[in-house]
């Protein structure tokens, strides 16, 4: 007498009026065990998007972005804000035409017109390598040779660096620049 093949166990093929698949095993709180690892990590990257949202929000309460709050007149980005930020510098220690590398503050205070101050990240766009100079109307990277204009930030063509320099927000009261 012949024997009747075994019973298949796998999952992936039920025979025709088969019961289903018994669901998943569920945890004291009433979820699929399989969904609370899937769920622990959704949450976990939803905190650490609504984080990063709060770190990008704005303190200055204007809503513009970077460069777009320095007035070609003075250069103060915070008009009648009071400062409240770090000293830098006096007036008359940024050269027109020239500027000073803050390496602590990591930031560089330009006057590219008389009485007109502005400040950039010093750190260059292509490396991040820390700018040391400002000559000839451009701040330099002494890494790869990259050179930005004092007057925007932008990089001249033709070489390493391709983005401008981040703008940094200054105040002048006085013959005082203030970082903020």
């Amino acid at each position: 007498m012949a024997q009747a093949p075994a019973a298949r166990t796998d999952s992936s093929e039920t025979e025709a009026g088969a019961a289903p698949p018994a669901p998943a095993e569920t945890t004291a709180a009433g979820t699929p065990e399989g969904g609370t690892r899937r769920g622990l990590l959704i949450g976990a990257g939803l905190a650490g998007v609504a984080g990063l949202a709060a770190a990008c929000g704005g303190d200055d309460g204007g809503g513009s972005a970077g460069g777009a709050e320095s007035p070609a007149g003075n250069g103060n980005g915070n008009a009648g804000g009071g400062g409240g930020g770090k000293a830098l510098a006096a007036t008359s220690e940024i050269p027109v035409g020239g500027g000073k590398v803050f390496e602590a503050e990591k930031v560089v205070v330009v006057q590219p017109a008389a009485g007109q101050f502005k400040a950039y990240s010093s750190l260059c766009t292509h490396r991040r390598c820390p700018v040391d100079a400002v000559a000839g109307g451009t701040i330099n990277c002494p890494c790869h040779g990259s050179k930005f204009k004092i007057a925007d930030g932008a990089p001249l063509p033709n070489l390493p660096a391709t983005e401008p320099l981040e703008e940094k927000k200054i105040t002048v009261q006085g013959d005082q620049i203030t970082l903020g």
